[in-house]
């Protein structure tokens, strides 16, 4: 384990952020832990990324998706939606048709195979999610999830 810088280099004066303090860096750590003990399995399994998994997620729980509005509903990066939806389609496990209303649209759907996958990885996260859950009793997981609502509101409205 390292620890954290002491001084500073003669005659520079930095303020560095102490990230073991601070919010994003924390909820991040927090969430990739949570999500690598998850991916471990799927990834080696399916040959599957963390990236693609959080696409067939959103795509089992919201039908008719475009590659923007699953961008959107990630909050991830575009491209990194893009290069996974097109290993997804590649693989079978999406599939991409012409939305029947405006033909300028594509819309993606889980395919059988993805179905499959789902449902064997979606039990997994959920055990996953029950065991960081135990570690809080009955009031702490109330208040967790309305401390992450609020976050969660708050910071959409001001991005």
């Amino acid at each position: 384990m390292t620890t954290p810088r002491k001084t500073t280099p003669p005659g520079l004066q930095h303020a560095p952020l102490q990230l073991e303090h601070f919010l994003p860096y924390r909820l991040s750590i927090l969430s990739n832990t949570i999500s690598q003990g998850i991916a471990d399995d799927y990834q080696q399994r399916y040959d599957l990324s963390m990236t693609e998994w959080r696409v067939m997620a959103v795509l089992a729980r919201y039908e008719g998706l475009s590659a923007r509005q699953v961008a959107d509903r990630t909050a991830m990066d575009k491209v990194a939606v893009s290069r996974a939806l097109a290993r997804l389609v590649e693989a079978g496990r999406v599939s991409r048709h012409m939305d029947d209303n405006d033909k300028r649209r594509s819309v993606l759907d889980l395919t059988e195979e993805g179905w499959a996958i789902h449902e064997v990885v979606a039990p997994m996260a959920r055990a996953r999610e029950q065991a960081v859950l135990d570690k809080l009793d009955e009031e702490e997981r109330r208040w967790l999830v309305r401390i992450l609502d609020k976050l969660q509101e708050r910071g959409s409205r001001s991005e």
